[in-house]
């Protein structure tokens, strides 16, 4: 095996053992919870791509304020993309990896207690309600269906967990199977994204049945599902609610094959893909709830000038390469460019902050970081002297603002 592979295993397994041994894994929530505790909620008819079991996170705050959160984790449009799922040799070893395929230990890092959800006074989003609809299905949220898809037999998916089990996923693997005389196996693929949300809101729902400031926010993949699900989520769960404000953190991935992919291969509903024609899916969702909606929602959107990671999925999904350099950040700049331009087309007052970002590690290849919401960036770094907690708190008070614009000149 790769010998990065093998420090990235050991990272994602000693964090992992971390977590576990001191104690720190989110306690399941039975009964009321408390106030400013983060919970696990088991949701029973959901699941995650591999058909293990799948939790949403919850906190109950001192308002009456909600935030519906979407985790990202990654998309799998083909049997090649689902063959790859993230793990932590993967990314060390930039191995092509995908998609989140479950909810182990480990995920539960990128969920809570980071960024906007920190518990503290320095975050103007502590006493906020929150239910975070947790992501491992490759589908952004959206997904209805499922694919058969061979174990790839790359190097990059030996098996990472120890005897303790912490990292474990339940029931990992189930539906792995013989495939006869080929040595990889089968595996399939749950694009049950959907399915998910409408457990975790109805769950949500009953921990918080009312709302008097609504934030629906998302980050990479859960970015693209705000535009997609937002109307639904105040539609059919807060109809009372007039305080709406919509936030997608990187959510810029141009594909001329979107329609395709939602209508054929995620069997998305069909209002998600009905008359697209463009190649940048969230500007399109964007396009038209801004046309429905109009002013009953603010609308927010942060990125960074060149994206490493989502370089790296244009540049595979165009060129079949996993891979980003200084061409393919230029190309993505270039398109973040021209999405700005449509999105504040479509309402002038849509605000932003960009920035461009970096961290000194290989691993970015020049690029800058990927999603600031539930990094620890959210409340220590600063654009134009002003951190994205402080911007986003004033945004979804109604005082509005942008960030960052001089680096799109």
């Amino acid at each position: 095996m790769n010998w990065m592979v093998r420090i990235g295993n050991f990272v994602e397994e000693s964090i992992s053992k971390g977590i576990y041994d001191l104690g720190q894994e989110a306690p399941i929530l039975v009964g009321e919870p408390l106030e400013k505790v983060w919970y696990s909620l088991p949701v029973p008819e959901g699941m995650c791509a591999d058909g293990s079991d799948y939790h949403i996170y919850v906190k109950k705050g001192t308002t009456d304020k909600l935030c519906i959160f979407f985790s990202g984790g990654g998309i799998a449009i083909n049997e090649y993309m689902a063959a790859r799922p993230v793990n932590g040799g993967r990314v060390a070893a930039w191995l092509p990896n995908y998609y989140w395929n479950n909810l182990r230990l480990f995920t539960q890092v990128m969920n809570i207690n980071v960024g906007i959800t920190v518990n503290g006074y320095d975050n103007p989003f502590d006493d906020w309600n929150f239910v975070i609809i947790t992501y491992a299905t490759g589908d952004m949220h959206v997904g209805d269906s499922r694919m058969t898809y061979r174990i790839a037999d790359d190097g990059g998916d030996e098996e990472i967990f120890g005897e303790s089990g912490a990292g474990k996923s339940e029931d990992k693997g189930q539906n792995m199977q013989a495939a006869g005389q080929d040595e990889r196996r089968e595996a399939v693929l749950h694009f049950h994204g959907y399915q998910n949300f409408m457990a975790a809101m109805r769950a949500g729902k009953k921990l918080f049945p009312t709302a008097e400031k609504l934030l629906i926010a998302g980050e990479s993949a859960g970015a693209f599902a705000v535009p997609a699900l937002a109307e639904q989520i105040v539609g059919e769960f807060y109809p009372a609610c007039h305080d709406v404000t919509l936030f997608s953190d990187s959510a810029q991935l141009v594909y001329k094959g979107w329609k395709r992919t939602l209508k054929e291969v995620w069997q998305t509903r069909r209002e998600l893909w009905a008359g697209m024609n463009g190649t940048n899916l969230a500007q399109e969702w964007y396009k038209g709830v801004c046309r429905r909606q109009g002013k009953r929602f603010r609308y927010l959107y942060s990125g960074s000038t060149t994206d490493y990671l989502l370089s790296a999925f244009y540049n595979d999904v165009t060129n079949k390469v996993y891979d980003t350099d200084t061409q393919v950040q230029e190309i993505y700049y270039a398109q973040m460019q021209k999405m700005i331009r449509e999105l504040r087309s479509y309402d002038p007052d849509f605000s932003f902050y960009i920035h461009d970002w970096h961290r000194p590690l290989s691993m970015y290849k020049g690029g800058s970081i990927h999603t600031v919401v539930r990094q620890p960036e959210f409340l220590l770094r600063t654009q134009d002297d002003v951190t994205m907690a402080y911007w986003l708190s004033e945004c979804v008070e109604g005082r509005t603002f942008n960030v960052g614009m001089s680096l799109l000149r």
